[in-house]
């Protein structure tokens, strides 16, 4: 795969220009817009209104076509990530995007995190004034990628009505992409112990895994905006007890880890779990 947009995050609000644009204002009902078709896929937006302390439950919806990725929020040597920006007029905000279990995807030259098959980011507004009619307006730029990365840019205009009305089809889709999130941690499955070599370049894990097993499990650790770090050192597994160092390549010139918070997935078998990591 050809990446045409290395160091793309350093410049993300300089690239986005006519010719990324993909389509807008989709046709759409309530809650939920008109899919709006790329080379590589489709998208679209959907949110529910909001309850009576204004938040609101809404998802990005990504179709890559076959052969076709798009990424995560952190994609790896190269790509895209989701963006979402919501119109300051809507008198809405974004504050929340999350992001269901991707795959680590290795081949030659690539090492992407990415999504092969369609998937739903589940997201969370705020509405400033839950007592009025609300028109969401919002942009959404990703990242659709094959042989060569295609950027992919859709406006969306949603009005959204009382929540006083059944949405069935819109509470299952938000439902089935929050069940495709990491679990949280917990007793059977967290990270014991982390902690960094001097030399800060791997970090040491010790896990509690849910299930026995021989097999090491994936690790995705992220550290600092648009950093993400995959290669195992070591590895050793005991059943359930799993310990394992993540070559930590790269930081930021004069990175100070004190009083940070990273974040790791991991993922064994049919089940993931996501915590963050803190550091005194």
């Amino acid at each position: 795969m050809t990446i045409i947009f290395l160091g793309f995050r350093k410049f993300l609000n300089a690239t986005i220009c006519a010719a990324a644009l993909a389509g807008s204002l989709g046709p759409a009902r309530a809650e939920m817009s008109g899919w709006i078709d790329n080379e590589g896929g489709r998208m679209r937006l959907i949110a529910l209104p909001p309850g009576r302390d204004g938040t609101m439950r809404g998802a990005l919806q990504i179709e890559p076509k076959p052969g076709w990725i798009t990424y995560w929020r952190e994609p790896g040597n190269s790509g895209i990530p989701p963006q979402i920006t919501v119109a300051p007029e809507s008198g809405i905000t974004l504050t929340a995007i999350r992001y269901p279990v991707p795959k680590h995807l290795v081949d030659g030259k690539i090492d992407d995190i990415a999504y092969d098959a369609p998937v739903s980011l589940p997201l969370t507004f705020s509405a400033k004034d839950a007592s009025r009619s609300l028109e969401l307006k919002a942009s959404a730029f990703i990242g659709i990628c094959k042989d060569i990365c295609i950027p992919f840019q859709a406006e969306f205009s949603l009005p959204i009505a009382a929540a006083n009305q059944s949405r069935p089809e819109e509470e299952a889709i938000l439902k089935n992409a929050e069940a495709s999130l990491p679990e949280k941690p917990s007793s059977q499955f967290k990270v014991i112990s982390h902690k960094f070599s001097e030399d800060m370049k791997e970090l040491w894990l010790q896990v509690a895994l849910p299930d026995g097993g021989d097999t090491a499990p994936e690790v995705m650790l992220t550290g600092p905006s648009g950093y993400v770090f995959t290669r195992k050192l070591m590895s050793k597994r005991d059943g359930k007890n799993f310990s394992t160092s993540i070559a930590v390549d790269k930081l930021p010139k004069n990175y100070e880890i004190a009083r940070k918070s990273w974040s790791v997935l991991i993922i064994d078998g049919g089940r993931a779990m996501e915590t963050p990591l803190a550091f005194d």
